[in-house]
């Protein structure tokens, strides 16, 4: 079983009358995305890339950055795209954390009413550190439901954005506050990989995945933990549509890691993050 942690929603439902009222440029880029797909829906779009690659199932994520920005791919969407194809597709939720008391009750929804499986957040669309406190009691509700939490972390390419909320480091305090929390590290923190890696190894509770990633360019000593000690940690993930996932595969392969190494990667390591079975 291939499992992808990390993968879009960018369609043209999601992205139409969203960008009204954000900035040009991000707006165009986001409307950008939907353009891939040059007229299928979503789901098609998503199955037909994962059966190409020979990917089994694929996490999908929303996205609330209501407050700063008016955009939202709401976590009712994520749940609509689940329920078309339940054994292929994996639900991660979103909050805004601006909203309080209102965001945790969103999350405790979207997980016990909607079957989504675990919180994407996106620190600087949203303009928030990963430790900052008020994300707090959201933390603690993934928490007290078992869900891991995808943090993006490292460079991105929002325009207007600002890059210092998604710097690693910021994951080591709330790894150490929530240790009981399941936190994935998304694109292994690039250009601050060595730090990321260091909040990894130090914190049993602390994932990475490659998603985004050309695998020819994921940089030597990224390259060296996955294949030794940090080969428990690992995740297989695309961020479809940015990349096709039967590149990324393709890829791998020419990294000649080692077979225990790509099973872990590309299956143990999620089944047991995700509880699959």
């Amino acid at each position: 079983m291939i499992i992808d942690t990390h993968a879009q929603l960018y369609t043209r439902e999601a992205v139409k009358g969203n960008v009204e009222g954000i900035p040009d440029d991000l707006a165009k880029m986001f409307k950008g995305y939907s353009q891939f797909f040059s007229g299928k829906g979503m789901e098609l779009y998503t199955i037909e890339d994962m059966d190409a690659a020979g990917v089994d199932k694929s996490v999908v994520v929303a996205v609330d950055a209501e407050t700063t920005l008016g955009f939202k791919i709401p976590n009712e969407l994520v749940a609509k795209m689940i329920e078309k194809y339940p054994d292929r597709l994996i639900g991660f939720a979103s909050v805004d954390p601006h909203k309080g008391e209102k965001a945790v009750a969103e999350l405790d929804d979207a997980v016990r009413n909607m079957g989504l499986k675990g919180l994407k957040i996106i620190p600087h669309l949203i303009d928030v550190y990963p430790n900052g406190k008020m994300m707090y009691p959201i933390y603690e509700k993934a928490r007290e439901l078992g869900i891991p939490v995808l943090l993006h972390t490292g460079t991105h390419f929002h325009l207007g954005r600002k890059i210092k909320y998604c710097q690693p480091v910021y994951v080591d305090e709330v790894a150490v506050d929530f240790p009981e929390l399941k936190i994935i590290i998304a694109h292994f923190g690039y250009p601050w990989y060595q730090e990321a890696l260091a909040v990894v190894q130090r914190n049993f509770n602390v994932y990475f995945n490659i998603a985004g990633w050309s695998p020819r360019y994921i940089p030597d000593m990224v390259v060296q933990r996955m294949d030794s000690i940090l080969s428990h940690k690992v995740l297989f993930g695309s961020d479809h549509p940015l990349l096709s996932r039967k590149r990324i595969l393709d890829e791998l392969a020419g990294l000649k890691l080692k077979e225990e190494t790509m099973k872990k990667l590309l299956s143990e390591n999620a089944k047991r993050l995700l509880q699959i079975k």
